[in-house]
């Protein structure tokens, strides 16, 4: 039970997603979460008011089993699969997270600044990012997982180009906007 209980290496995650990664290109299938959001609102008759929802939704039925496997498979790493500590970051990660206010940094998985009170502040920022991000998926044709796993594995062009584009709004995010907003 211990190997289940600490980090797994890189490799292995790595390996676990080629081989999924594999499976669903021999079975002709592509991969993405944001693509089920789609799938869920064709199914509850979002097609006839919105062409965009207007498609075979029962053929993406099988992302939809993947989507609640991720949910039900992350419920049960935290509630019985984890040590309840939180990962090991680097000292000067610290340093720098609690010289912007992040004591949690280091002690905590999720900062407790932002996720353990429902202050106006904090829905602020939750309503924006949220919505900033479903701008982006839908702009990008795609999220992280479809872009970087499905498109990147396919070699396509278009993700390649999204994938660059996600590093750097990253990169921007960190570097200029998060010391501005904290």
């Amino acid at each position: 039970m211990e190997w289940l209980m600490n980090p797994w290496p890189w490799y292995v995650g790595g390996a676990l997603v080629a081989f999924v990664m594999i499976a669903l290109i021999w079975l002709g299938k592509t991969f993405g979460f944001s693509s089920n959001f789609r799938t869920m609102c064709a199914a509850l008759g979002a097609g006839k008011s919105c062409d965009f929802f207007r498609f075979d939704w029962r053929a993406q039925q099988w992302n939809l089993l993947f989507l609640l496997g991720a949910v039900i498979g992350g419920f049960v790493s935290v509630q019985f699969l984890s040590n309840g500590t939180a990962p090991q970051l680097a000292e000067t990660t610290i340093a720098q997270l609690h010289e912007q206010g992040f004591m949690s940094a280091g002690e905590a998985y999720a900062p407790t600044e932002l996720f353990g009170s429902w202050s106006w502040h904090n829905i602020l920022l939750w309503a924006i990012g949220g919505l900033l991000i479903g701008f982006g998926t839908r702009y990008a044709g795609g999220c992280t997982s479809g872009h970087a796993i499905t498109g990147l594995s396919e070699l396509q062009w278009p993700s390649l180009v999204a994938v660059i584009g996600f590093f750097i709004g990253g990169l921007l995010m960190v570097h200029l906007f998060f010391p501005l907003i904290f």
